[in-house]
C-alpha cells in the first residue's frame, strides 16, 4: 500500500496534468476565437493587393493585440503571448505551421496525413517532419483558406478538392468522412522561378543533345505527348518544352488547375471549374478543349488528358493544330498508346479500335517518357517516334533511350544517360521542309552497357 507522501505526490501530479490539459484546451479555444475575430474584422483587407506584406502583417498584429486585450479568460506570460500572436498571424497571413516547409526551396512536396503526421519530400526522398497542427479544426481552417482563395470549396457535399496556391503549387485535399484520421492535404510545390532547360540538364533529366532535338521538334510543329507516372515530372517537362514555342504564335493552355508558367506574349490560359453546391455548372477539360478550337489557336497545350478530351485533342492535332502538347499517365511509350485508346473510348462514341489507332498514328508524332527512378531523380528514359500503322498495330521506334546498365555511383545515383539508338526519325524531312535541319551526327548510335554487366549489377543490388 502506498505511503501518505506517495499518495499526495500522485494527487498533485494528477492535478497538474488535469490543469495542463484544461489550459491546453483553453489556449486552443482562445486561438480559434482570435483567428475568427481577426478574419471577421479585416475581411477583404486580407486580400488587398495594394498593401505590401509588411503593411498587412502590421495590420493583422495590431488587430490581434487588440482582440487579445479584450480576452480576460486566460492569463498568459509575455513569451506565451508573443508565440500565440505569431502562430495566429501565420494562420491568417499564411498557411500555419507548414509555412516554413512551403518556403523551404529544398522541399518539393508536403504531405499532411492528418493534423499530427506531416511528411516532406527532399531530393526525391520522403522524411517525416516534426511540425504539427493543433488539431483537425486547425488543419481544416488552413484547407478552407487555400481552396477559398480560388473560389472553390470543400465540405461534406464535396469532400475532395483540387486547388492551387498563388505560386501555382498543386493542392489536393480530402476531408472526413472520406479521409479516415484526416483531413489529408497534399501540396506539390512549384518553383517560384520555373525550371529551365539548363536546370533539367544540370539535374540529369536529359542532356544538351536531346534538348536541342526537342526544341527543333517543338518549333517544327510536331505533336508531342509527355508521358510518365505520378510525380515523375511530366508537368515540369511540359513547362520547359512549352518554353520552346515561338513568341509570335497564339497559344491556348487548358488545365484542371493553372500550373503552366509560359512567358510568351500571346498566351490564353483556361481553367476547368467544378460543379456548384447544386451539382450544376461544371466546366470540364473536354468543354475547354472544344471551346479553344474556336479561339483561333496556333498551339494548344493541355495540362493532362485523363478522359474523353483525348478524342478532342486528337481531332485538334489532325485538323490543322499541329505542334500541340499534352501529358498523359502511363508506364512507357507503348502503354501510352494503349491508355490513349482507353481514354478515347471514354468519350462516349462507339468507335472501332482500328479507327482510334489510325487517329492516334496520324495525330501523334512523338512520345517523351519521363520516369522517377528509385534514386529519387526524374529522368527522360524514352524519346520515341510514332512511325505509323502496320496492319492493326501502331509502330514505334526509339530515338533515344536511357542506359540503365551503367550502374550506380557511390551515392546510389544512376550513372546512366540518354543515348541515341542510331535510328533517324521519319519526320526529319517534315522538319527540313520547315527549314529545320537536324545535324547529321545527332542520331549516331552510342554503345550501351553490355547486357552481362547489367545482369551483374542487378544481382549486386
Amino acid at each position: 500500500m502506498a505511503s501518505l507522501s506517495e499518495r499526495v505526490a500522485a494527487a498533485k501530479a494528477t492535478e497538474v496534468a488535469t490543469l495542463g490539459g484544461n489550459r491546453s484546451e483553453a489556449v486552443t479555444e482562445l486561438r480559434g476565437r482570435l483567428h475568427f475575430k481577426v478574419v471577421e474584422e479585416l475581411g477583404p483587407t486580407l486580400y488587398d493587393r495594394q498593401m505590401s506584406d509588411a503593411e498587412l502583417r502590421l495590420r493583422v498584429m495590431e488587430m490581434l493585440e487588440w482582440a487579445l486585450d479584450q480576452e480576460q479568460s486566460l492569463p498568459l506570460t509575455s513569451s506565451d503571448r508573443r508565440q500565440l500572436l505569431n502562430e495566429i498571424a501565420s494562420d491568417v497571413l499564411g498557411y500555419g505551421p507548414i509555412d516554413p516547409l512551403l518556403n523551404d526551396p529544398d522541399v518539393t512536396e508536403v504531405m499532411v496525413n492528418g493534423p499530427y503526421d506531416i511528411y516532406v519530400e527532399r531530393a526525391g526522398k520522403l522524411t517525416k517532419s516534426d511540425i504539427r497542427f493543433v488539431d483537425q479544426v486547425h488543419l481544416r481552417r488552413i484547407i478552407d483558406k487555400i481552396v477559398g482563395q480560388i473560389g472553390r470549396r470543400v465540405d461534406e457535399a464535396t469532400p475532395m478538392v483540387d486547388a492551387r496556391l498563388p505560386d501555382g503549387s498543386r493542392v489536393n485535399a480530402v476531408i472526413p468522412p472520406l479521409a479516415i484520421g484526416g483531413p489529408f492535404l497534399t501540396i506539390r510545390k512549384f518553383s517560384v522561378d520555373p525550371l529551365t532547360e539548363a536546370d533539367l540538364i544540370r539535374f540529369g533529366t536529359y542532356n544538351q543533345r536531346v534538348a536541342d532535338f526537342l526544341r527543333a521538334c517543338v518549333v517544327g510543329r510536331l505533336n508531342v505527348i509527355i508521358s510518365g507516372g505520378t510525380g515523375s515530372g511530366k508537368t515540369t517537362t511540359l513547362n520547359v518544352l512549352s518554353g520552346y514555342l515561338p513568341t509570335d504564335e497564339r497559344i491556348v493552355t487548358v488545365e484542371d488547375a493553372a500550373e503552366l508558367q509560359l512567358h510568351q506574349d500571346h498566351v490564353l490560359s483556361l481553367e476547368s471549374r467544378p460543379a456548384n453546391i447544386e451539382g450544376k455548372g461544371a466546366i470540364t477539360i473536354r468543354d475547354l478543349v472544344r471551346n479553344c478550337l474556336r479561339m483561333r489557336p496556333d498551339r494548344i497545350v493541355v495540362g493532362e488528358c485523363r478522359g474523353g478530351e483525348a478524342l478532342d485533342m486528337l481531332q485538334a492535332m489532325n485538323t490543322g493544330h499541329d505542334g500541340s502538347l499534352t501529358t498523359l499517365h502511363s508506364n512507357g511509350p507503348r502503354d501510352t498508346l494503349s491508355r490513349m485508346e482507353t481514354l478515347v473510348m471514354m468519350s462516349g462514341y462507339d468507335l472501332p479500335v482500328r479507327a482510334i489507332r489510325e487517329q492516334i498514328a496520324s495525330a501523334v508524332d512523338m512520345i517523351v517518357h519521363v520516369s522517377r527512378l528509385r534514386d529519387g531523380t526524374r529522368r527522360i528514359t524514352h524519346v520515341t517516334e510514332v512511325e505509323g500503322m502496320e496492319g492493326d498495330i501502331i509502330t514505334l521506334q526509339d530515338l533515344f533511350l536511357f542506359d540503365f546498365g551503367m550502374g550506380l555511383d557511390e551515392n546510389g545515383r544512376f550513372l546512366g544517360r540518354l543515348k541515341a539508338s542510331g535510328i533517324r526519325p521519319t519526320f526529319s524531312e517534315k522538319l527540313l521542309d520547315l527549314g529545320i535541319k537536324l545535324p547529321a551526327d545527332l542520331f549516331e548510335p552510342e554503345p550501351f552497357a553490355r547486357r552481362g554487366d547489367r545482369d551483374q549489377f542487378a544481382l549486386a543490388r
